[in-house]
């Protein structure tokens, strides 16, 4: 027989340290705060690419022309006071090469198209949104698709000196573009936030060669509207687990599976607060993943009391049996938690960034979730069951019935 080990007598103890804890964290988040990552404040998202031009386009004459660029044909668009007004459209099926397209724009008078590789295709070619596509005696520049000449290290490490910046690779090795998100700091606006990218990409690659596909920027209304849905998103998840656990088990058993939930939220975003890590939509995934993983475990230890319940005889209080329960899958509940610590563990030692945080959050999620899964939601189950008494009818049908079979 198992050796049943008294749990019951850590119950106290372990409600008094997780109160003081979450009560550390109350007051770090009114000294510290929380680090919200750029998911969750207002900001600048730009899409790059860093490549060398295919193409260049000046105009020296009276009249205005502005070039429009999609992935299927080049406008060329001639107006103003003096000039014969005309849109001239050139479709790349007609003209598959830079050296093609450039011999006919150039046909357009004032207008000079020089191609730097004649042999590039034409089709998803681009300009910079960040310069004017009015042409001037100052070349603008129309940008191939495919290969980046940077990667994505190379970009995040010319950047490194601005604070608050993620870079994230967009697309295939084909067709390669960088996604930079940047928080706002204080009052800074979107074309100095914008500026500041730019300028510094530009140093670092040359401006010939870096492109901005496009821009956006997130106001503080939406970047609030993100994080309301995020709170909203945790809160229905832990009602319908608690739900869940309301219809298989108990009231109690799914209100002590939810107690630790929380508990264990409370925890991570304890740590979470002090030690300052960003929080982001990686870190939010981390803390929705442990609250799936927590109930999981809670789940296997309730379905061993409810067994215990039934099948043990002779017991004078239901500390007896949540024990013994505990004890039953003590073992189950240390090496499923520890073989899930050697992988994430291993993703904490051999990655960087958001992902080293996700790994990070969930180290501490995962044995806090062990934690609470055998000492907060079992202390609030006994508090509710002081006063049980064992079913002696119950266990009595059960032993007949089970003799009946045997025989």
């Amino acid at each position: 027989m198992k050796k049943t080990i008294n749990f019951s007598k850590g119950f106290v103890p372990s409600v008094i340290l997780s109160s003081l804890v979450i009560l550390f964290g109350l007051v770090g988040l009114f000294v510290k705060g929380i680090n919200f990552g750029i998911d969750f404040k207002p900001g600048l998202i730009e899409e790059v690419r860093v490549s060398s031009p295919s193409a260049s386009l000046s105009y020296t004459g009276p009249a205005k022309v502005a070039v429009n660029l999609s992935k299927s044909d080049m406008e060329v668009v001639v107006s103003g006071t003096g000039a014969e007004n005309a849109t001239y459209t050139y479709s790349f099926n007609e003209y598959q090469n830079m050296g093609a397209l450039a011999s006919a724009v150039s046909s357009i008078e004032g207008v000079e198209m020089s191609a730097k590789d004649a042999s590039v295709t034409t089709f998803n070619s681009f300009l910079n949104s960040a310069a004017t596509n009015v042409l001037s005696s100052t070349p603008i520049y129309v940008y191939p698709a495919g290969v980046s000449k940077a990667s994505s290290d190379d970009v995040r490490n010319a950047l490194s000196g601005v604070s608050g910046i993620s870079v994230k690779q967009l697309g295939s090795e084909t067709d390669t573009s960088f996604q930079i998100r940047m928080g706002v700091d204080g009052d800074s606006t979107q074309a100095a936030l914008q500026s500041v990218v730019e300028d510094t990409l530009y140093n670092k690659f040359g401006k010939e060669n870096v492109a901005v596909v496009k821009t956006d920027f997130i106001g503080s209304s939406f970047s609030k509207s993100i994080a309301g849905k995020a709170i909203l998103m945790l809160i229905l998840t832990v009602l319908l687990i608690w739900v869940y656990a309301a219809i298989r088990f108990h009231w109690d058993f799914a209100l002590g599976s939810v107690i630790a939930l929380i508990h264990d939220t409370l925890i991570m975003m304890t740590f979470i607060i002090w030690t300052q890590m960003e929080f982001s939509t990686t870190v939010l995934a981390a803390v929705l993943t442990i609250v799936g993983y927590s109930i999981n475990a809670t789940v296997v230890i309730l379905d061993r009391i409810r067994y215990n319940l039934k099948m043990m005889e002779n017991v004078k209080s239901f500390k007896e049996i949540l024990n013994q329960s505990l004890s039953d899958t003590l073992v189950r509940s240390i090496l499923t938690t520890v073989t899930t610590l050697i992988a994430v563990i291993a993703l904490f030692v051999f990655t960087t960034g958001t992902i080293k945080d996700f790994s990070l959050a969930l180290i501490v999620g995962l044995l806090c979730g062990m934690y609470s899964s055998i000492f907060i939601s079992s202390s609030f189950i006994m508090a509710c069951r002081k006063n049980w008494k064992p079913e002696f009818g119950v266990h009595h049908s059960l032993k007949k019935a089970q003799e009946a079979d045997a025989e």
